[in-house]
């Protein structure tokens, strides 16, 4: 008569019938204000009407186990005991609660008003694994079900190697679960928990990601060489992973395409390569692990390179191994093989290199560096020239004589002129110029005159004008 909504008195007379025991006309009364979700795998566990429901019938079928002290109970305690035997419990050896009406009901009231996502909570409460995962693929529910609720229980509780176990016996070859485990891996990822992840990807046996972690395994924290040294048993754990991987290739080729949809996928040729990195990365650790306890290391740095890295970090790399032997030629070996299995700006290093010795006041050594470089047998014809061109910038901090050497290494004469001229060495970028061929020499000798009015050194001046 008043318009009220009458679904508060329905769910009020069904929650009473519930606790009488009348559960059949509970259900007829709960018909009448409980509705179905709109979209069953949406994220939460239905309406809190169903869930006070289900709430009450769980805390109805705790099981109560018998024992000696029994004897003695309180006249309370043994009314509960005897009031919960006769709802036929049947507490099963697992710690699974089968074949109880109250259970049937939760069932019954999740199927007809709960999401997917409360259904597969309720499995998991009662120990029902197996359950939850049939649901969930008859269902076909989206991976975050899985994620919210069966892989995040399981974990928390300790009980990964069981869900595995389960997910095996399902489907031996893991298809039907791809999606999930893919989408387990991204949730440990984003969480940062590399070693739950690490021992998924083994049981999906999917070496290449298992390897990738490894990866960040080995180099995640380390501050310095020495602690690589330390961590060089993931780079085994990397070959092994890829190894094994190329084994699982070529016995798949032989036989009919085996389908390995979600695991990752990579050519022979990429695999064979990242091998070679691993390899080139063990040698790098040895030896820069080896420099810094022979106390050689010098260079300092807020992130460790590593051969895992872009180029930019694998050229990073090489300039270290070439700094921080006991003199150039030490770690020019391992750092050329690094610029050439990669195919790195060897330029660029061999500069950042002649200036990083520059600030170290290290002249002699730029020498022996250009030396190295002219002997690897790859060098082009201006090569050296340009590494003693590049660190000219620093020129202000080299002494007089160690700049004259250094200039005096250089091939070219054009070289010459413009390293004089970068100097302000303009009477030796004029005596080099009028040695020049006529017409060039008069351009050269021009351009010196032209800078020797402009910075007013009149001599350079008066002694080119009289030459032209």
């Amino acid at each position: 008569k008043s318009g009220l909504d009458p679904g508060g008195a329905w769910h009020a007379w069904g929650m009473a019938c519930l606790k009488a025991g009348n559960l059949t006309s509970a259900r007829e009364k709960f018909n009448r204000c409980l509705k179905p979700p709109m979209d069953l795998n949406q994220l939460n566990h239905g309406s809190r009407l169903v869930q006070d429901v289900i709430q009450y019938l769980e805390s109805t079928v705790k099981p109560v186990l018998i024992t000696d002290d029994d004897y003695f109970a309180t006249l309370r305690e043994l009314e509960a005991t005897l009031r919960t035997r006769s709802l036929s419990l049947e507490v099963m050896c697992e710690g699974k609660i089968q074949h109880n009406s109250y259970y049937q009901e939760c069932l019954f009231y999740l199927h007809s008003y709960g999401t997917n996502l409360a259904i597969i909570s309720f499995y998991m409460r009662h120990d029902c694994m197996r359950e939850a995962l049939l649901h969930l693929l008859n269902k076909e529910s989206p991976s975050e079900v899985f994620i919210e609720g069966i892989f995040i229980p399981s974990y928390e509780s300790g009980k990964l190697h069981m869900l595995e176990n389960l997910l095996e016996t399902i489907d031996p070859g893991l298809e039907s679960w791809g999606v999930y485990l893919i989408a387990a891996c991204k949730y440990l990822q984003r969480k940062n928990y590399y070693h739950i992840l690490y021992e998924l990807q083994q049981f999906m046996k999917d070496h290449v990601r298992a390897a990738m972690t490894c990866i960040r395994f080995f180099t995640h924290g380390a501050k310095s060489y020495t602690e690589l040294g330390g961590k060089q048993m993931w780079l085994l754990k990397i070959k092994d992973h890829l190894k094994v991987y190329l084994q699982e290739v070529s016995r798949s080729s032989g036989r009919k395409k085996m389908a390995f949809t979600f695991r990752k996928k990579l050519s022979a040729t990429d695999v064979s390569r990242h091998i070679n990195t691993v390899d080139l990365q063990m040698e790098v650790t040895k030896f820069l692990h080896q420099c810094e306890s022979s106390g050689a290391s010098q260079m300092t740095e807020s992130s460790l390179p590593t051969l895992f890295g872009n180029n930019n970090m694998k050229m990073d790399v090489a300039c270290k191994v070439i700094l921080e032997g006991k003199n150039i030629e030490e770690g020019f070996g391992i750092a050329f093989r690094v610029l050439q299995d990669f195919q790195l700006e060897a330029t660029e290093v061999y500069s950042r290199v002649a200036k990083q010795l520059v600030k170290q006041q290290k002249y002699s050594e730029i020498q022996q560096l250009l030396k190295c470089v002219n002997e690897s047998g790859v060098a082009a014809k201006n090569d050296g020239d340009n590494i003693i061109l590049n660190c000219l910038n620093e020129f202000k901090n080299i002494p007089a004589e160690d700049l004259d050497n250094l200039i005096q290494e250089m091939d070219s004469d054009e070289n010459k002129i413009q390293a004089y001229l970068l100097c302000n060495k303009l009477r030796s970028a004029y005596l080099v110029s009028v040695r020049q061929e006529r017409a060039r020499a008069v351009q050269l000798v021009q351009r010196v005159r032209q800078l020797a009015d402009s910075s007013g050194d009149h001599v350079v001046t008066a002694i080119c004008a009289q030459w032209l």
